[in-house]
């Protein structure tokens, strides 16, 4: 067990630096070398979990995707809303999500399969947007599939206006106003009514999901 503890330790270790250094060094530029200083572990050990700088890349456009889901809204157009703005917050304060998205949309990074997190989010968004549909919460020209790749594409283009400009200081506000303009073309007027685009909205899911982690772990001990 504590054999298993200190190779996950590890790993995360070793994605961490890789993380800093793809952000700040760009994927071609990047060298195994540098990650394993930054590391500060063996080549054996890096090896051991990633067998090449691809494979450390694609460790970390995974990892975006680990965090906790948001718990499921009777409202799915306000579940859509968690979801983006919930990444938007992650994408501002975590280092690790802000690294997968920069390799996402690194177009010198020849060899590097960067679909991955643009097929998952625009998977998420699709089932979301189905689920409004048949909750009565979409126009009825929409089209789930269509409209969860617009969103998606739209989504990175907001957040690379926003890195360019200021270092993503401004995204939440940003990301706030794409979803004002992007949704009355989507939801029906009733359901957007109820809607918070707030800003503040995916600080408040990050804090939801923290305490909701923290009952966990008490309801495990106890």
């Amino acid at each position: 067990m504590v054999k298993q503890e200190r190779a996950i330790q590890t790993r995360k270790t070793i994605l961490s630096a890789a993380a800093r250094v793809f952000e700040g060094r760009g994927y071609q530029a990047a060298t195994i070398s540098e990650i394993l200083t930054a590391a500060g572990v063996t080549k054996g050990a890096l090896y051991f979990h990633f067998p090449s700088k691809e494979h450390l890349a694609q460790g970390v456009l995974h990892e975006q995707d680990q965090s906790l889901p948001i718990p499921p809204r009777a409202c799915k157009i306000q579940e859509l809303v968690d979801t983006v703005m919930l990444h938007a917050y992650r994408l501002q304060t975590d280092p690790m999500v802000r690294a997968g998205v920069r390799l996402s949309l690194d177009q010198q990074a020849h060899g590097l399969d960067r679909s991955g997190p643009f097929t998952r989010w625009a998977e998420i968004v699709r089932v979301l947007l189905e689920e409004a549909q048949a909750q009565g919460e979409l126009l009825p020209n929409v089209v789930p599939a269509e409209t969860a790749e617009a969103l998606v594409g739209a989504f990175a283009g907001v957040q690379a206006m926003s890195q360019a400009v200021c270092e993503y200081q401004d995204l939440l506000r940003r990301v706030s106003h794409l979803l004002r303009h992007m949704l009355p073309s989507m939801a029906v007027s009733s359901v957007l009514a109820s809607v918070d685009f707030s800003e503040g909205r995916g600080e408040a899911i990050s804090d939801e999901l923290r305490a909701l982690t923290a009952e966990g772990h008490e309801a495990a001990a106890g």
